[in-house]
């Protein structure tokens, strides 16, 4: 028995120290571990948004698929949170013309019968009225611009209509997506899209859409 005694005694003493340094962190084994993986997903969605913030191209990519894939649902998580998107029928951004939809207006008439007057056509000065999702179908994305020579900050296509993009978006990036005129028109017939970006909590969004082409 009396052999027993110190073992005893250093069983209670290894006990004691065990409860003594979880009561100092105040976690448990199991908590310490929760902590570490909420640590690890914060690091990781971090490095995603950094990911993201700097892939300007990416998007554009990602936001001319689903033009050409009409998922125009899908398109509506591209626009920005706060702003909107603004869509320009032309090179020359019109602040108090364009029309601009907010995120919730987006997703309110993408589907929807409503139509809408997006500006005047070149020309003829005639109003182009007509539903959300058929102006991305049939404005919007006219050429197949998914498969068009890509250009970040850097303008291409240039006409006579006036360019006033860096006017109204001065520190914002922008992308342009051009296709080359034909030899049949002296290269008249080229057409752009322009996307410009805004970042918002720590990844980029669409704010404005604008066309481009040879006008009048």
């Amino acid at each position: 028995m009396k052999k027993l005694l110190p073992i005893i005694a250093c069983i209670t003493l290894l006990s004691c120290g065990k409860d003594s340094t979880e009561s100092s962190t105040g976690h448990s084994v199991h908590d310490s571990a929760v902590v570490k993986t909420d640590t690890l997903q914060f690091s990781s969605e971090k490095i995603v948004a950094v990911s993201e913030k700097l892939s300007v191209r990416k998007t554009n990519e990602r936001f001319l698929e689903l033009l050409q894939q009409k998922k125009y649902w899908e398109l509506s998580s591209f626009i920005h949170p706060e702003k909107g998107v603004r869509f320009s029928m032309y090179a020359y951004v019109k602040p108090d013309k364009d029309k601009i939809f907010s995120l919730s207006d987006y997703r309110r008439y993408i589907n929807s019968e409503v139509k809408f007057t997006f500006g005047e056509k070149d020309g003829t000065g005639e109003l182009y009225v007509t539903l959300l999702k058929s102006y991305l179908e049939k404005w919007v994305y006219k050429r197949d611009f998914a498969s068009a020579k890509f250009y970040e900050n850097t303008f291409r296509g240039t006409g006579n209509s006036l360019n006033n993009l860096k006017d109204i978006y001065p520190e914002l990036p922008f992308t342009e997506n051009y296709i080359e005129g034909s030899e049949k028109y002296g290269g008249m017939d080229w057409n752009s899209l322009r996307l410009v970006f805004e970042e918002f909590n720590g990844r980029y969004y669409v704010v404005a859409v604008i066309n481009d082409e040879w006008t009048i």
